[in-house]
């Protein structure tokens, strides 16, 4: 009943931008965190961005300066502005969004996007 469809991803050479959005769709009553998460061959998913309702965002060191995490409560949607890409950012990028639901509004739940790969690559 609750769909997060993510876009945006693909190959960029080193030093380029990308921009990810992930739309949220279906019975929703309302949408409390938002995030990015991304994991690379071989390696545990990491949490990259998150944003509050609010608008209060946290990043993981290695993107901060870099990476710009946004949202628009009106589409229900997030984005992830990505700048000065690196080889070392390649993954695949998964949102994240806790959602009420029109169903069940006395529990949050979270669910997930399907994933975009991103390519840092010359």
């Amino acid at each position: 009943q609750v769909q997060l469809v993510e876009s945006g991803g693909g190959l960029v050479q080193p030093g380029g931008s990308l921009r990810l959005s992930c739309a949220a769709s279906g019975s929703i009553f309302s949408i409390s965190g938002m995030g990015w998460y991304r994991q690379a061959p071989g390696k545990q998913r990491e949490l990259v961005a998150t944003i509050t309702k609010g608008g209060s965002t946290n990043y993981t060191d290695s993107v901060k300066g870099r990476f710009t995490i946004s949202r628009d409560n009106t589409k229900n949607t997030t984005y992830l502005q990505m700048n000065s890409l690196k080889p070392e950012d390649t993954a695949v990028y998964q949102c994240n969004a806790r959602i009420t639901t029109i169903q069940a509004i006395w529990r949050v739940l979270d669910y997930w996007g399907q994933g975009t790969q991103v390519t840092v690559s010359s």
